[in-house]
């Protein structure tokens, strides 16, 4: 097993002429990081003055007095006590006595040393294995990802590719002698393969759209991938030109097609995605798809080389269909044909992806989920014969929804699919025999516990695959046989100096209907038992996703300010099932979720670990729309923050980039037809009774929960004169948290705020 860090330089955080150690200085006006001789802008924090919070500061924060809060011990009348706590996580409690020293705490600084691993890649023969090793480079503030070799033995790993740069897309060739990547220069995106006996790289083609999919041809000469092409618009004015030398305004730009801006981009060009191949020794790509529509995902080709695979939906008005898509095969061109030909192999009602041609040729496996309009459908494992024919569902009664489908033998495939918050890898034969492999993969995603983990498949039933803990992110794992072994441990040297807050597993009955919950606890490293401490309930996105117990950089600082935080994953998310995911049908936000989650607090004040003078309430995205509904429900919260929440169901589903897919599935229909109902989800429709003190933390580039959302609450608080803040960040989409830095200001805007309506421990109840 490796251990080691690779360095990435120091931080300095410095707001105009105050410097704070570990905090924001909070102003009208501009708030700029140093990074170096480097200063990025940082997102700047309005309404300050209206609510009279001249400074934030998390290093020495002001105790705010008491919260006026009037109903701290209603609707309790449920909340279970004595709960149990899960046995695995009791045993190592980190819990501490008065006279233990002062816990060394996890800090924004120690983001930028983080480090885990990504996107496995076994060598052909079995032996090694390709991984991302991502980390946060402290003078760009940007995740960067090298590549890294390891040998499969454990006897030891080293950089392939590590130097300024970063990598994606890395490809064992069949041969196993060559590895196709991806890295982006100037503005481009270059396709290289290096030879690993000379260790030299040759640059095959540069792109100026990036290509996707990247996939060897069974015989190491091609190489096939995605790419968008533009396509000829209509012109339906044509203006003069203007004469030499002249300025004038840009011009108008029409748009007469349902998608054309998206979360990622903005507003998009008109082009749509095609199949192309390139000679892996360099040369002019060739394109073998064309029309209207987008074909990608992965590609599978045939073992003869003769096709491509790949999913795609060619149906007369796809962009109004969310859920449909067919695999395809198209053919490739020879001496003798010219290739080019379309072959649909599927035309089952719903979406068909991710096709895998068996080694022998003669089966595709592949993934599909219906067109059903519910909010959550399981995606399951089919297999095909070659032509299309004779296709069957090999986990019809697994009722998850299944992943990164691969090839493990002739005979059997694995996936991922999850369950009560873990990712696990599962096999499954052609003949529907199923079992699971690895359980709780995962440790990719570092900001909030959300599960995650990616895996690959190799010679002699290998997998390889991310794995990380509560305390780690991830590290790489190899299992064979049934045995698993760790092949690195990437963040020994700085996290074994943290003492972390411990992580414990709790279930509970929610108050509605007494559905058990799943839930999580971080306790303060310096956590003393029969002592209480202020609680956050931080709410995880979706609402069709799930938390689980992984490491958080964001909870473990929240953790280190002295708080006890909890999360759930309340009825809406995934890995419980169609059922639970579906009890939110047509109730995203409502009383419901807001009762599992008001119960997870009252589980936490009953058991003895939260003080119920100092309740705070966090979430972002679909956490965010509950946290902006549950202070129109109660005012037990002595502050809250909703990140890029959803406030108006009705203007939000008529701005964001996902209105296609959100009207067919989560509502009864559009809402100029159901307008009592979208009303009725919209946390606008409770803000006059809100009194909790709310800040509001968006991107000013989101088209997911666009900005609009968040101005529309913030202003109606301004009106009503309830205590509240916009934070707005510049340049940013719905990922708010995707620069290390901006992890960090998320972070530390929402302590700050905290700290100013949190109570003193000596105060008088």
């Amino acid at each position: 097993m490796v251990t080691g860090r690779w360095g990435h330089g120091l931080l300095r955080l410095a707001y105009g002429e105050q410097q704070v150690a570990g905090g924001f200085w909070c102003a009208l006006g501009k708030m700029e990081f140093s990074m170096g001789k480097n200063w990025a802008l940082a997102p700047m924090l309005l309404g300050c003055a209206a609510i009279g919070l001249p400074a934030l500061g998390l290093a020495t924060p002001a105790i705010a007095e008491p919260a006026m809060v009037s109903q701290r011990s209603t609707d309790r009348a449920n909340a279970p006590t004595n709960a149990p706590i899960d046995a695995t996580t009791r045993a190592n409690t980190g819990q501490s006595s008065p006279q233990m020293a002062e816990p060394r705490r996890f800090t924004a600084r120690d983001v930028f040393d983080l480090e885990w691993a990504d996107a496995p890649e076994i060598s052909p023969d079995g032996r090694q294995a390709l991984y991302l090793r991502r980390f946060n480079d402290i003078m760009t503030d940007r995740t960067r990802a090298h590549v890294w070799i390891v040998n499969l033995d454990g006897s030891g790993q080293e950089p392939l590719l590590a130097d300024e740069g970063s990598y994606r897309s890395p490809r064992w060739s069949p041969d196993g002698d060559r590895i196709a990547y991806l890295r982006s220069v100037s503005g481009r995106t270059q396709l290289h393969v290096y030879y690993l006996r000379s260790g030299r790289s040759a640059l095959i083609g540069s792109f100026a759209r990036s290509p996707g999919s990247l996939t060897w041809s069974p015989d190491g000469e091609t190489l096939g991938f995605t790419m968008a092409v533009a396509a000829d618009s209509d012109t339906l004015v044509r203006s003069p030109t203007p004469p030499p030398g002249a300025s004038w305004a840009a011009r108008p730009v029409m748009i007469d097609r349902a998608r054309y801006r998206t979360n990622a981009a903005g507003f998009v060009e008109l082009a749509y995605t095609h199949i192309f191949t390139i000679p892996a020794e360099g040369g002019t790509a060739r394109q073998w798809t064309t029309g209207d529509f987008n074909h990608g995902g992965a590609l599978s080709f045939t073992p003869d080389g003769d096709a491509i695979l790949f999913s795609a939906n060619r149906n007369p008005g796809w962009e109004l269909q969310s859920r449909e898509a067919d695999i395809y095969a198209v053919s490739l061109g020879t001496q003798d044909r010219a290739g080019g030909t379309l072959t649909r192999l599927t035309d089952r009602p719903g979406f068909e992806f991710s096709p895998r041609v068996s080694p022998d040729g003669r089966t595709i496996g592949y993934l599909a989920y219906s067109n059903a309009p519910e909010p959550f459908v399981p995606t399951d494992v089919f297999v095909m014969d070659r032509d299309g024919g004779n296709s069957r569902n090999l986990t019809a009664d697994l009722d998850r929804r299944a992943g990164n489908l691969q090839w493990l033998s002739r005979s059997q495939l694995s996936f991922t699919y999850q369950m009560r918050g873990e990712n696990h890898i599962g096999v499954v034969g052609t003949n529907g025999q199923r079992r699971r492999a690895v359980e709780g993969i995962g440790g990719t995603t570092i900001g909030r516990p959300y599960v995650s983990g990616t895996y690959d498949a190799g010679a002699q039933s290998t997998l390889v695959y991310t794995k990380g803990s509560a305390q780690r992110p991830a590290d790489l794992y190899v299992s064979r046989n049934g045995r698993e072994q760790r092949l690195t441990d990437l963040n020994r040297d700085l996290l074994d100096q943290r003492d972390l807050g411990n992580v414990t597993r709790f279930t509970y009955s929610s108050s509605l209907d007494g559905l058990e919950v799943d839930g999580w606890m971080i306790t303060p490293p310096d956590y003393q038992p029969g002592k209480t401490y202020p609680l956050i309930i931080e709410i995880h996105g979706g609402p069709h996703l799930a938390y689980g117990p992984h490491f958080s950089a964001e909870l473990q600082r929240m953790a280190a300010a002295g708080y006890v935080v909890i999360y759930d994953n309340h009825r809406g998310s995934i890995g419980y099932g169609s059922a639970f995911a579906n009890l939110l049908k047509y109730k995203y936000s409502s009383p419901d979720d807001f009762a599992d989650h008001m119960s997870a607090v009252d589980w936490a004040i009953a058991n003895g670990y939260a003080d119920e003078r100092n309740l705070f309430i966090a979430g972002g995205s679909a956490g965010g729309i509950a946290t902006a509904y549950a202070v129109g429900l109660t005012d037990r919260f002595n502050a809250a923050m909703a990140a890029k929440p959803v406030i108006n169901w009705v203007s939000k589903v008529l701005t964001a980039d996902s209105y296609i897919g959100q009207i067919a599935n989560q509502f009864p229909g559009p809402p100029w037809e159901h307008l009592d109902h979208y009303w009725q989800r919209s946390p606008l429709s409770l803000v006059g009774n809100v009194t909790t003190p709310t800040m509001l933390i968006t991107g000013e580039e989101d088209w997911r929960t666009p900005m609009s959302e968040t101005e529309q609450f913030y202003q109606a608080l301004q009106y009503r004169e309830v205590p509240s803040a916009m934070v707005r960040i510049p340049g940013t989409n719905h990922g708010i948290a995707s620069r290390p830095s901006l992890l960090n200001a998320k972070t530390d805007y929402t302590l700050a705020w905290f700290a100013k309506y949190r109570v003193d421990e000596a105060a008088p109840d």
